[in-house]
């Protein structure tokens, strides 16, 4: 049976969490401008960087989130994930970077399947940037590079701090993992494509989660609803590239079309068996590295 409504839906408003980078805007366009509905809610649309998100999660202080796929099994028996709105790479995701001509660089392509990556290996010991505690690139850091001595910093930091010297190397999300490059840095691997070769899974990296205490009925809708929004966005895809890349970060039409393109597809829509075997066995990975204490039951919305 169907968990009674909680004191939001009396109030018929829905707090709804995402990040304001562009793939994220991008999906939710159509709810933001009214072109989808969930019943007669209005919904107060809070934007926050994913790792603000995370601890928001962790208290439970939003209706609908997006979190880091690294979160969910810490806010796992308060929120169900949505079916709709996963962010999953297939062959890429996190880019671990150095200053150009850094003997560290050099790719990750000659490893062998379960074996060290030429370039990850050489970072132990060395200080390399991670973007806040619960992201998922943080739990592939330390899945990929052992040894290394890890810092957490913003996510908008770590590109300088890897340029001007701070750190050795850096691990980099959002539209960083496109524009590198252009600030003089070098690739040593991309941790998506390292997952893809070890596991022959996507990656799943971000997920869209709803508070049981709603219903299970009421997620069932929200779900929809976001599907729909998606859907709306994609059929409009000037005018909501338009709107997503007011949140980012100065990014250009080009690498802000690219970047949702990447995070945005057929995965998004619908989260197929294959990204929820993959969202098992990243924390079945976590646990045998000692870096979460057990799996979490992997509870969808009820019926979604």
């Amino acid at each position: 049976m169907d968990a009674e409504p909680r004191a939001s839906e009396q109030r018929r408003v829905l707090r709804v969490g995402h990040s304001p980078d562009p793939d994220d805007a991008f999906m939710f366009f159509g709810l933001a401008h009214g072109h989808v509905r969930i019943r007669d809610f209005e919904i107060e649309h809070c934007l926050e960087e994913i790792d603000a998100l995370n601890r928001r999660a962790l208290a439970g202080e939003l209706d609908v989130t997006a979190i880091s796929a690294h979160a969910y099994p810490a806010v796992a028996e308060h929120y169900w994930i949505l079916p709709t709105g996963a962010s999953v790479g297939r062959g890429y995701g996190p880019v671990v970077v150095t200053r150009g001509g850094s003997a560290a660089s050099g790719g990750g392509s000659a490893a062998t399947r379960g074996g060290p990556v030429p370039g990850l290996a050489s970072l132990a010991g060395q200080v390399v940037a991670l973007p806040g505690a619960m992201t998922t690139a943080t739990l592939l850091a330390h899945l990929f590079i052992p040894g290394a001595r890890f810092r957490q910093l913003p996510f908008d930091a770590i590109l300088p701090a890897v340029r001007d010297g701070e750190v050795a190397a850096g691990v980099l999300i959002h539209e960083g993992q496109i524009t590198y490059a252009d600030h003089g840095l070098a690739k040593v691997a991309d941790l998506g494509a390292e997952w893809e070769r070890e596991e022959g899974l996507p990656l799943p990296l971000g997920l869209d989660v709803v508070r049981k205490t709603l219903g299970a009925a009421l997620a069932r809708e929200i779900d929809a609803a976001l599907r729909a929004s998606i859907r709306y966005a994609i059929a409009h895809e000037e005018a909501a590239i338009e709107y997503a890349l007011r949140f980012g970060r100065g990014v250009g039409a080009d690498v802000g079309r690219r970047f949702v393109r990447m995070y945005v597809n057929d995965d998004t829509i619908a989260l197929p068996p294959e990204g929820r075997r993959a969202l098992a066995r990243l924390y079945a990975r976590a646990v045998s590295a000692g870096l979460l204490e057990r799996e979490p039951a992997i509870e969808f919305v009820p019926g979604a």
